[in-house]
């Protein structure tokens, strides 16, 4: 491994409740604007969700979207629009060296509700069982659907990390990289989780599903009367490449990766370690070679359920209490949870912080919660800082996997 290679981000596309494009999506980002809804949900009724809004048949035919899936039509959406966003032509470079890692929380759930629901309509005669259903439900199946739609015939699989699954796409993209397992990477998250009743009534029946008779005030990270998570869907994939790949063809350069840690909790299923998330923090700062008073914006996982918002503040105080020029936000106060696509969306409503010093607000925090208190949280409005240098994302999940990934504006002096 060249543990000197240098990564960077040359290109995204991004489906989101509040928008598809970065520029729409940060827009509404600053503007305070969050678009969830109530949606139908069999056996449920009405819930509130984060819902996208996309063209699937800007890159897709309507055969393609009957015989595939609604993740693989949100990965297709993403990977296209950051190839365009990133100036490339796919058809002249060797495909086989082009790599796809998409995270996922979960996969295949969808459709096998339907169609159990479906046969239950004829007696469970299996006759009317679809014969789309094992490719629709096999775990890599999103990554697989982009490689199909692209003629792309490098290496491709879905990193099954529960809610840090953004993150670590990006990292495992970083790592296949510097092994020299491809030359040219797209990766990020993708969720289709609104489309399942079981996550729903899994999160009901847990006490984490959130109630509010505004669904766009539902999603409310670190208010005192906060009472549980939006489901949402969403995706976003980058383009991520070698440094000294993207300046020999003047790539724009989103940001480099700098550092990156994946750890676990080894404690409970669902109660997050604060302790185990601080190391996560610290471990990442240690590769990327920084101190946290470096970080410039941490962008919290917090999730809005009681105890989570609770224990990530207090592993976010324990690294960066002290640090004045450290300034932290939360993106699900706009957007939701989206799963799988979670990490890779909240750091891409960050990025622009490069170019324009602001930091993104967390909203609907009308109340706060004294257990979440942090001198620099940017709350309701957003905070004009001045330079912004790096970008610490945090993204956990069940069963205590964490992650967190740090992002720095690429400094073209360093090179």
């Amino acid at each position: 491994m060249q543990q000197s290679t240098r990564i960077v981000i040359t290109g995204l596309g991004l489906t989101a409740p509040n928008g598809n494009t970065l520029s729409e999506y940060r827009q509404n980002l600053l503007d305070g604007v969050a678009r969830l809804q109530n949606i139908e949900i069999r056996h449920m009724g009405q819930v509130h969700a984060g819902v996208c809004d996309f063209d699937p048949l800007k890159y897709q035919k309507r055969k393609e979207l009957r015989n595939g899936t609604r993740a693989g039509s949100i990965a297709i959406y993403c990977a296209r629009e950051a190839v365009a966003d990133s100036g490339l032509d796919l058809d002249s470079l060797d495909k086989s060296r082009i790599g796809v890692y998409l995270g996922i929380t979960e996969h295949g759930n969808v459709e096998t509700e339907n169609e159990i629901f479906n046969i239950s309509q004829f007696n469970y005669d299996t006759k009317f069982w679809t014969h789309h259903h094992n490719p629709r439900t096999v775990a890599n199946n999103p990554a697989g659907e982009v490689t199909m739609n692209l003629g792309i015939t490098g290496p491709h699989y879905t990193i099954g990390a529960a809610c840090a699954a953004g993150n670590a796409g990006l990292i495992q993209a970083a790592q296949m990289l510097m092994l020299g397992e491809c030359d040219l990477a797209l990766a990020g998250g993708i969720s289709e989780s609104i489309h399942t009743f079981g996550i729903f009534a899994g999160f009901k029946n847990q006490g984490a599903l959130a109630v509010h008779e505004d669904p766009n005030k539902a999603s409310r990270p670190f208010d005192q009367d906060r009472n549980g998570i939006v489901v949402s869907e969403g995706g976003c994939i980058y383009v991520v490449e070698r440094l000294e790949d993207a300046l020999a063809r003047g790539a724009t350069i989103y940001g480099e990766i700098a550092g990156w840690c994946i750890n676990s909790d080894a404690t409970d299923a669902v109660l997050p370690n604060p302790e185990r998330q601080a190391q996560c923090m610290r471990q990442a700062l240690a590769r990327a070679g920084m101190e946290p008073g470096d970080i410039s914006i941490v962008n919290t996982h917090a999730t809005a359920t009681k105890q989570g918002d609770i224990q990530e503040m207090t592993a976010v105080r324990e690294v960066f209490g002290g640090c004045e020029n450290t300034w932290v936000n939360n993106t699900k106060s706009f957007i939701g949870h989206a799963m799988g696509a979670a990490g890779a969306l909240e750091l891409a409503g960050n990025l622009p912080s490069f170019d324009d010093g602001v930091v993104h607000p967390t909203i609907n925090v009308d109340n706060l919660d004294p257990s979440c208190e942090f001198p620099t949280l940017v709350l309701n409005e957003p905070k004009k800082a001045g330079r912004i240098d790096s970008i610490l994302n945090n993204s956990f999940g069940m069963l205590g996997i964490n992650s967190a990934l740090i992002i720095k504006r690429y400094d073209a002096a360093t090179q």
